[in-house]
């Protein structure tokens, strides 16, 4: 197992709203380099998760142990009224502790493919516009974890890869721990080196293949999803141990590449 300490590490964590169990036992742990994508149907408690796992909400039960020094955090949707005069060069300043240079807000905003809005209202950008401004501010914060809950909301599809592949680089090249949530299960896939399948409680998670063929996964998103998404399945010499490690396949002695990958955690998925 590797001994890196977890940037993140969410231990039996448990959350209910006016008697309702919106979160049941949760773990989940992300670490430097490693991006981890929770997934489930509306009501599942992701929205919950992220925000118990960046502090913003304490649990019922369970323990949330912090291990990075910086988290970036982009919400899944802000809402500016127009009465409020805020460019997106002062909101994303805001960011910042200290002074900061026009140059340096200008290549945050590059980054994320927005670089044309720094002088607009915050109030006047389209939701695709505002998505773009709100990971600019998170990267602006030179996160060591980056929590994002929807981050491509409103963003057109050529524009969702091109965050995407931002997102990989700042794990994969950068070192950031990622924990996002997402419902674009296509992209996902391909896109991730764990994922999470919750539904209140954490139905099965693991390497983005084994669990795209997990019963309980299925249940919850239907079986024509796995047919779509054989579009990203790809040849393998390697496996991937349970925690995401690369597990090399000696070619004389070839075994399923996805068997050690997958966590269960319970017999059934619960539904509502």
């Amino acid at each position: 197992m590797t001994t890196e300490v977890p940037l993140v590490r969410v231990a039996g964590v448990s959350v209910a709203f006016r008697g309702h169990d919106v979160l049941d036992g949760v773990d989940l742990t992300v670490r430097p380099g490693r991006i981890v994508t929770v997934v489930g149907p509306n009501g599942a408690g992701k929205s919950t998760l992220l925000k118990v796992a960046v502090g913003l909400l304490a649990p019922d039960r369970g323990q949330v142990t912090f291990g990075a020094g910086t988290v970036g955090y982009v919400p899944q949707k802000l809402v500016v009224e127009r009465i409020l005069p805020l460019s997106a060069r002062r909101f994303l300043a805001m960011a910042v502790r200290g002074p900061v240079g026009r140059r340096q807000l200008e290549d945050a905003l590059d980054r994320v493919g927005a670089g044309a809005v720094l002088e607009r209202q915050v109030a006047d950008l389209s939701g695709g516009e505002m998505q773009r401004v709100l990971l600019a501010r998170a990267l602006l914060r030179r996160p060591d974890l980056l929590v994002l809950d929807e981050p491509v909301g409103g963003v057109d599809m050529a524009g969702q890869a091109e965050l995407y592949d931002l997102i990989a680089a700042l794990a994969h090249g950068d070192g950031v721990g990622v924990l996002m949530v997402s419902h674009d299960l296509h992209v996902v896939m391909a896109a991730t080196d764990e994922v999470v399948c919750l539904n209140r409680h954490v139905c099965c998670a693991g390497h983005p293949e084994a669990v795209s063929r997990h019963p309980e996964y299925l249940a919850l998103f239907g079986p024509r999803v796995a047919g779509s998404l054989a579009i990203y399945t790809h040849a393998h010499d390697h496996g991937h141990l349970a925690d995401g490690r690369v597990l090399p396949l000696d070619p004389d002695h070839p075994v399923h590449p996805h068997g050690p990958a997958i966590h269960s955690h319970g017999p059934d998925c619960r539904h509502g």
